[in-house]
């Protein structure tokens, strides 16, 4: 799952919350070094990860992609399954997404200090073009996959991927629904043992 999935996933705890946003940029047993709920949070994404990698209906979705992508496939679907989230956010949340995605900013910025250092170098731009609420249009994961891609050097060719979004939109919808359903579950018993 990408941004929103893992921070919506984290409960109502902020620390949580920043422990999961930033877990990609943190190797190993480096997490240690952080306070006790930003570990926590750290722990939480990686069991999403691994849960997520495994699952037959994530695994369907990427084999949609894997033909022209590779292993780019699964970075793909992840950014694929953030859009429907946005997109059928009130399904999920009784807060607003603009409501939440602003509570978290705010959040980064009070934590500041908390933060690794390439969330702090993320961190601008993210709040500056709201990557979480242009998740809601096939046009705002465009841009982000755009940009994900020009950091593979254009290699990845992710910038083409939404095209199969679009092809097989239904598709991929009905699938991010069911694997929602059982990710939220997952995650949520996962919290309570943290």
């Amino acid at each position: 799952m990408n941004f929103l999935a893992h921070i919506y996933l984290s409960g109502d705890n902020d620390l949580i919350k920043i422990g999961n946003f930033m877990a990609d940029g943190i190797r190993g047993k480096h997490f240690e070094t952080y306070p006790s709920e930003i570990q926590k949070g750290i722990i939480l994404h990686r069991f999403i990860d691994t849960y997520t990698d495994a699952h037959p209906v994530f695994r369907d979705s990427t084999k949609r992609l894997h033909q022209n992508y590779h292993h780019y496939a699964g970075v793909i679907v992840d950014v694929f399954y953030d859009h429907f989230l946005a997109k059928n956010w009130n399904t999920y949340s009784d807060e607003n997404l603009i409501d939440f995605t602003n509570n978290f900013y705010q959040s980064l910025r009070d934590n500041f200090d908390f933060l690794s250092e390439r969330a702090k170098g993320m961190m601008p731009y993210m709040i500056e073009y709201n990557w979480l609420v242009s998740y809601q249009t096939v046009e705002g994961i465009s841009r982000i996959l755009t940009q994900m891609d020009s950091r593979t050097k254009n290699e990845s060719k992710m910038r083409f991927s939404p095209n199969e979004l679009v092809e097989y939109y239904s598709e991929f919808e009905n699938e991010f629904i069911v694997f929602f359903e059982d990710l939220r579950v997952q995650s949520h018993q996962k919290l309570i043992s943290l």
